[in-house]
């Protein structure tokens, strides 16, 4: 060390060692803070694989009970029926996660679902754990503010969810009428939501469509599986592609009648003042019709939520009902707003 008065100065070789030694560890933190915010950009992603958001357009049948309740001009209603959404889509992904979980052994023997978060190994089980329930604790206290009576028909679908996944799942016939029965609490926990009245009309189209749909995605398991079937799901093993198939035919035409009839049923009739709806069934008959021809294709793998979004003539066709249905309920609503621009 050199002295000059009160001042001591490191040797020139001294500092340069110093100012390496800073360096290097700059350059050791930096590394470890971009491994660590990769690390967490990693686990969000696969969080949110996990939680299945391309399955949320299941919850737009909460939705309905706004568009045939006439509510659709109550800011307070739609606020409430896009929250119900909310807690749907919530309340969803966090059982969707806890059926990976505990199908996690059986989705590795799946030609698609080995990829998933859980079963790859991508995000741990106990991080999963966490997610789901933080989940569900946020969807039931958003449905504490909508009503107790909408709580009340969110845990029933919450549990219902959950005793399929635990169980039901495994016994024939009841699978798909268990997931059903969620389609239809969707729909009545959407009217309550809106506080309306869901006429037995819709809830009955509601329950057939929805079976409809989860009969096709068994056939489309048996069909893309074939030997390992039974691997990834038991209950596969007491299903045929052919009685499948003639479930899914009777489903279709029942579906088909069931909303013609909806729509010029007297009390239909009487609420929306026309009985105009029986012509948005063309748009209900090719929807039902296009989704046939596209499962007969294996690798579509009967997913209605992926077919929605990626399908244009099915999406059209839906986007098509609604705009049509809207304009013959709202039709007197409509006129008067045209008659004040003119």
């Amino acid at each position: 060390m050199h002295c000059t008065g009160l001042f001591h100065f490191a040797p020139l070789g001294q500092s340069s060692y110093l100012q390496t030694i800073s360096t290097k560890r700059k350059t050791i933190l930096l590394g470890n803070a971009k491994a660590a915010l990769h690390a967490a950009l990693q686990g969000a992603h696969a969080l949110l694989v996990s939680m299945r958001p391309h399955q949320w357009t299941k919850n737009l049948f909460a939705l309905a009970p706004l568009l045939f309740g006439q509510k659709l001009g109550d800011v307070s209603a739609v606020g409430s029926a896009l929250l119900a959404f909310a807690v749907f889509c919530l309340i969803a992904s966090a059982l969707y996660i806890v059926n990976d979980i505990a199908d996690a052994e059986a989705d590795r023997a799946h030609p698609e679902k080995r990829f998933r978060p859980i079963a790859s190994g991508e995000l741990a089980v106990s991080v999963a754990i966490l997610a789901s329930v933080v989940l569900l604790g946020m969807s039931f206290a958003i449905a504490v503010i909508i009503s107790w009576q909408f709580l009340a028909l969110a845990i029933g679908y919450g549990m219902l969810t959950f005793g399929y996944s635990l169980a039901v799942k495994h016994v024939v016939i009841l699978d798909c009428m268990t997931i059903a029965t969620g389609f239809v609490l969707r729909v009545v926990g959407g009217a309550a939501a809106v506080k309306v009245t869901p006429t037995h009309w819709l809830i009955v189209c509601a329950f057939l469509l929805a079976l409809y749909l989860a009969f096709v995605k068994r056939r489309q398991e048996l069909m893309m599986l074939t030997d390992t079937a039974r691997e990834h799901r038991q209950v596969l093993s007491q299903y045929s592609v052919t009685y499948l198939e003639q479930v899914n035919n009777i489903l279709v035409g029942a579906t088909i009648v069931c909303y013609t009839l909806y729509t010029v049923a007297p009390e239909t009739v009487a609420r929306f003042g026309t009985d105009k709806l029986i012509y948005g069934t063309v748009f209900v008959v090719y929807g039902m019709l296009r989704y046939m021809v596209l499962t007969q294709k294996t690798e579509n793998g009967g997913n209605p939520s992926r077919m929605l979004i990626s399908d244009k003539p099915l999406l059209l066709a839906i986007l098509g009902w609604g705009i049509y249905n809207a304009l013959v309920i709202y039709r007197g609503v409509l006129a008067a707003l045209w008659e004040r621009m003119l």
